[in-house]
């Protein structure tokens, strides 16, 4: 669990808490409206989440005005469930979806809201501090084809390899059918 979460902290920038030159972090954020269970739809590969299906996170606030984080992953080599939590905070007004995160002691890396689905909240995509590190996220565990390819249109257009995306296997939840997400060869971009 430490060499997870280190290598978390490590891949997120050590200290590096700004959005990648080019890439704006969405304004007119509402963190209410944020708060809860998300699903990872897909990611670009990195250690710290490497081999982990059925990717989740939970946000909550913290009664010292920051966010709880709760990341959960399934490892389907040792089967056993993976949890990191920790913290963020907004990096300037709450209004701006740009906070800086931290699993491990005083160090944060950048935690920012790209894209988002501005009426219900439904799905984003965040960046971390540098283009090596984009997730789509999502409420429910898939997301229609046309908002993907919308997405992965916009992570293009930003320098992103959306190309090199893992997609996040979704399938543990006995209350929902293991229905296949869409995948790059079912997306018109």
């Amino acid at each position: 669990m430490k060499k997870w979460l280190f290598s978390l902290l490590i891949a997120l920038g050590g200290c590096a808490v700004a959005p990648p030159s080019g890439v704006t972090p969405i304004t007119g954020f509402e963190l209410d409206r944020y708060l809860g269970q998300w699903y990872e739809i897909a990611r670009l590969d990195h250690s710290f989440e490497r081999g982990l299906s059925q990717v989740s996170a939970h946000y909550s606030r913290r009664d010292d005005g920051g966010v709880a984080v709760l990341n959960r992953g399934y490892n389907d080599r040792a089967g056993v469930w993976k949890e990191a939590e920790g913290r963020a905070y907004f990096t300037g007004e709450p209004t701006v979806g740009s906070l800086k995160v931290s699993f491990f002691g005083p160090f944060y890396g950048g935690y920012h809201i790209i894209a988002l689905d501005r009426e219900n909240y439904s799905y984003a995509m965040i960046s971390g501090p540098s283009r090596d590190y984009l997730w789509i996220l999502a409420r429910t565990r898939q997301l229609p084809a046309a908002v993907l390819g919308d997405l992965l249109r916009q992570a293009r257009a930003l320098g992103f390899a959306a190309d090199s995306l893992i997609w996040v296997k979704q399938d543990r939840d006995a209350a929902s059918p293991p229905d296949r997400a869409p995948r790059p060869a079912d997306i018109r971009n």
